[in-house]
């Protein structure tokens, strides 16, 4: 009599354990593939300063500060400038203010078009060093390695503004002006990167949060890695992302293919480019699930591991190379 409910027990067991085996493979997309070791450099020092340029320097960039966002577009711009780039301005108006897009355009014309993004605005009186200077920094150092070093497709670097609030999820995001614009004009776009919050590691037990108690199954509890996030219809994409940048330094690379509901997956200027039916990725220390002093006036350029972002930039580098 006590060997049906037993067996009841197992097979409900073996249901569950296949059922956790699939989710694990579906979200996380584990693979053995990985590139070969970079031998790039990037400038840690260079990385810091324009961190501390954007979060010291030009302290406020919300919204309301259109001094300061200029300035740093204008920074931007002569990075851009320096590294050999093509530079645009995408002017843009959003409650009767004009905000600007940064664009660097690098081998124009050859085949499909890859995108890197990062914003330059901050939230509200954060100095916004990990959020969001830290990608800002990232995609002027990418900027110097692809003119120093081309690769074979065209490439279009582009700083933007008003993601932070309150214009977040709105069509007023400088993303989604350059994301329409791009479906506008019937571009052939291979994939967008959004370089947000690349910056903030820690190597403390439990320092890594999860927007899921099931995450934690599948990801370490220690925040001193990076990770490449996409949404269930970009697995594709996210994988040959997260493979390209695997190996090619010493820092450990993680994925996560979720729903656009998991608190998280759509949080930067990578879910303007799924809008208009583009591949997109957010690569990303995964903001607040690590970094406590997301939008905090403590967000600042001290707590930052630059070490660790020039192997962030390298990774990316050598997966753009690689897709």
């Amino acid at each position: 009599m006590k060997a049906k409910p037993i067996k009841t027990l197992f097979n409900i067991s073996l249901i569950l354990g296949v059922a956790l085996i699939l989710v694990w493979l579906l979200i996380t997309q584990p693979t053995t593939d990985k590139n070969a070791l970079s031998t790039m450099t990037v400038d840690e020092l260079a990385l810091k300063k324009h961190v501390e340029k954007l979060s010291i320097d030009f302290y406020p960039r919300n919204h309301l500060e259109l001094e300061n966002l200029n300035k740093t577009a204008a920074y931007i711009k002569h990075h851009f400038k320096n590294a050999g780039a093509n530079v645009e301005i995408q002017n843009f108006d959003a409650s009767g203010k004009t905000y600007k897009n940064v664009i660097a355009v690098l081998g124009k014309g050859k085949g499909r078009k890859l995108i890197v993004g990062a914003h330059y605005d901050s939230s509200g009186l954060t100095h916004g060093a990990d959020d969001n200077a830290s990608g800002v920094a990232g995609l002027i150092e990418l900027a110097y390695l692809l003119a120093k070093y081309p690769i074979d497709r065209e490439i279009e670097l582009v700083a933007y503004t008003l993601e932070e609030p309150p214009y977040f999820r709105t069509q007023y995001m400088g993303s989604y002006v350059h994301a329409e614009k791009m479906n506008k004009e019937n571009q052939v776009i291979e994939g967008m990167i959004s370089l947000e919050m690349i910056g903030y590691f820690s190597e403390e037990t439990n320092s890594q949060d999860y927007p899921s108690p099931l995450l934690n199954i599948f990801y370490p509890s220690v925040g001193n890695f990076i990770t490449v996030v996409g949404s269930l219809d970009q697995l594709n994409f996210t994988k040959a992302i997260k493979t390209g940048m695997k190996g090619a330094t010493n820092l450990p690379v993680y994925s996560i293919n979720a729903p656009e509901s998991l608190p998280g997956i759509d949080f930067s200027d990578h879910g303007n480019y799924w809008l208009f039916g583009m591949n997109a990725v957010m690569i990303s220390d995964t903001a607040f699930y690590r970094n406590h002093e997301y939008h905090q006036v403590t967000d600042t350029a001290d707590r930052l591991d630059y070490q660790k972002m020039t192997k962030v930039v390298i990774a990316v580098f050598e997966a753009m190379k690689r897709i």
